[in-house]
């Protein structure tokens, strides 16, 4: 019996959702759903493909663990692939999870029992320890591979550098490493006040330091780390036989163990266990669990249960509901972003939800308001459901006062940093300040165009900036380029070596293409690659400068809204005065000119799987510089796939409709000969 085309759907959909949902968690750090909306969409994929097996595609979510690593950083291969987790939502699917060990390995497992661990909303990573000394440490990635973030995990205090005491000659031990509710408060409100948007939550902060470039941002925010788990070379057994004794070696090493563990000698026992947890201790907790873990106590029963799919049968995670509370609005505040846009956050009389001191939520936009029919003075409910900031579901209508109810609120009309009148913008709900020499844009502004991926300025962080422009060094990006060492030093937190080093960075930075000082720039929604093609298109600045609306939407690549930012951007009389400020002082205004060849001329290229030896902005900088387009995703326009390991739909998108794939020796051997016969 073939698969109903229902359920077909109904999967690819799920698969879709699912995987979107994976990268904007793991690789953004920018979640859209619920971890409990997560558990849901996922539990009904793997539903569907139990029913059906036929829907169970290798790309499939249920099949892999993470997101791919970011090619931003270096690669690791884990001794043993990090796992996920399966679910339990309440005390009966927990007693399934047991019978269908039970099945499997006999009574023996409760006569062996069970530990029980809280569940850290963090980031997970891996620690190598080659003769006790910490070599090597990474982010999970796809459970496989993961990115090399060795340098900023050392600035963890936590974590020992080496480990007390004998231990095995190369072990990895893996942990969780998080940011305490504490700490992620101090740290937001100090954003708040520096006009900077507030972190989502600490786990999205913790996983964003540990990808930093810079380890001073990292050793700057208050990340701390826990260990639960150990890896072995060859998946060799531990020194240890339990699971229990496994964490205490592990505090033994000096390596912290979250509290609260505890043995159970019965599933009842880790009922009762998980009920205190999730109704008295989380309260009590300065940091996030969404839960707690579930695990067979014996590691040769661990053994012996293996792995399904992506979970391992030995334990799982018991899942507590999301919390909500009820609190006051005591004010409704905005900050202005480098685009002039306005946005709007909630200030809230102090609540606690889930152990967390909540007193801040974003509010999207002023639309989102008004349909909730916010209302400073209102009682207010806020959820704080794992991953998610911690956000305002809606007045209490009943607690509002009916004899004088609080005002409807009014947004501001004008820019509360330089007082110009604010203006709507094409996105819902949004206003935006149209002024390009706004304070606030400008510091902004300013710490994107000194960002790796456009001018690329090593040393200019924000506090650095805001540092310069208090000093009343720096107005806008080129008064950067007249900065002098001897005007640094004078600066707290400046000595002569790092003065003369950022000023040698900051010219350093004028050799970089003009691409790169267009995304610099930040003219609205004009990414990383818009900016190539704009600058390969038109090749100076000045001849971008010049084309008129129709010129720009012209360019293949370039849609409308793109097309009307750029053309808006360069009417603007501030913006051409910037533009001739920066020609002035030296910056690069052209974008060279490929002299690798033209082998891929009009070719449209994607890219799906790990290569063997690109990354992969390598290759797209490869395929480019021949004259070839990489675009995201597969259609009928589309040349040919570039396949890698674990290349996923991608791929099943490119058989279905008969595009060509082909290996990254292949698409070397093709640059190869084009290079031969341009050279014969």
């Amino acid at each position: 019996m073939g698969v109903p085309p229902d359920a077909a759907a109904r999967a690819a959909s799920l698969r879709e959702q699912l995987e979107r949902a994976s990268r904007e968690y793991y690789v953004l750090d920018r979640p859209s759903l619920s971890d409990r909306d997560y558990d849901l969409l996922f539990r009904e994929l793997q539903s569907l493909e139990q029913a059906h097996p036929a829907l169970r595609t290798p790309d499939s979510p249920t099949q892999r663990v993470g997101a791919e690593p970011s090619s931003a950083l270096a690669k690791h291969t884990h001794l043993v692939p990090m796992l996920s987790l399966g679910n339990a939502f309440n005390e009966a699917e927990l007693a399934a999870w047991e019978e269908r060990a039970t099945r499997l390995v006999g009574a023996e497992l409760q006569h062996d029992g069970y530990v029980t661990e809280l569940k850290i909303d963090g980031a997970a990573v891996s620690l190598t320890y080659e003769d006790g000394v910490l070599s090597i440490g990474t982010t999970r990635g796809n459970g496989t591979i993961g990115e090399a973030v060795t340098t900023n995990l050392r600035t963890i205090k936590d974590i020992p550098l080496r480990l007390a005491g004998h231990a095995p000659p190369v072990i990895e031990i893996r942990g969780e490493v998080y940011m305490s509710f504490s700490g992620f408060e101090r740290m937001n409100e100090a954003r708040v006040k520096a006009g900077e948007p507030v972190f989502a939550n600490p786990r999205n902060a913790a996983a964003g330091a540990l990808r930093q470039l810079d380890p001073a941002i990292t050793a700057a925010r208050p990340l701390r780390f826990y260990g639960y788990s150990v890896a072995l070379p060859g998946n060799a057994n531990p020194p240890f036989a339990t699971q229990w004794a496994l964490l205490e070696q592990l505090a033994a090493w000096g390596i912290p163990v979250a509290p609260n563990r505890a043995r159970a000698a019965s599933l009842e026992e880790v009922h009762a266990w998980a009920r205190d947890i999730e109704h008295r201790v989380r309260a009590e907790l300065d940091f996030a669990i969404d839960g707690a873990v579930v695990k067979v106590n014996s590691l040769r029963l661990q053994r012996e249960l293996g792995v399904v799919g992506r979970d391992p049968r030995w334990a799982i995670a018991r899942k507590f509901a999301p919390d909500i509370a009820e609190t006051r609005l005591l004010a409704i505040e905005v900050n202005v972003g480098r685009t002039g846009s306005v946005n709007p956050y909630a200030m809230l009389e102090p609540v606690e939800i889930g152990g967390a001191m909540v007193k801040l939520a974003t509010l999207h936009n002023f639309e989102l308001i008004a349909d909730k029919d916010l209302r400073v003075g209102d009682w207010v409910q806020v959820k704080r459901a794992g991953e998610v900031i911690p956000q305002v579901i809606g007045p209490i209508p009943e607690r509002r006062d009916a004899v004088n109810p609080p005002l409807p609120y009014v947004p501001p009309d004008r820019c509360p940093s330089c007082d110009t009148p604010l203006q709507s913008g094409e996105d819902r709900g949004m206003l935006y300040c149209p002024n390009f020499e706004c304070p606030s844009r400008q510091l902004e502004g300013l710490v994107h165009f000194a960002s790796r991926g456009a001018m690329d300025i090593r040393g200019l962080s924000y506090s650095r900036i805001q540092q310069l422009i208090e000093a009343g060094l720096v107005t806008d990006a080129a008064s950067l380029y007249d900065l002098k060492a001897k005007q640094l030093v004078e600066l707290d937190r400046f000595a002569d070596k790092s003065a003369e080093g950022l000023v040698q960075a900051i010219e350093d930075s004028k050799q970089q293409p003009l691409s790169r000082l267009l995304f610099g720039l930040g003219i609205e929604y004009v990414g990383e690659i818009a900016a190539k093609v704009l600058a390969r298109h038109f090749g100076t600045m000045q001849a971008l400068a010049e084309a008129s609306e129709e010129d720009i939407l012209a360019v293949r690549g370039v849609g409308e809204t793109i097309g009307r930012s750029v053309a808006a951007w360069f009417r603007d009389a501030a913006a051409r005065r910037l533009i001739r400020k920066l020609e002035h002082r030296g910056l690069t205004l052209a974008e060279p000119m490929s002299a690798q060849g033209s082998a891929l001329k009009g070719k449209t290229v994607v890219i799906t799987g790990t290569l063997p030896t690109l990354s992969r902005e390598q290759a797209q900088e490869l395929v480019e510089s021949h004259g070839g387009r990489v675009t995201s995703g597969v259609s009928k326009k589309t040349d040919f796939v570039v396949v890698g390991e674990e290349a996923g739909s991608k791929l099943e998108k490119a058989k279905q409709l008969g595009v060509e794939t082909i290996d990254e020796a292949e698409l070397l051997r093709r640059v190869q000969v084009a290079r031969v016969q341009v050279a014969g």
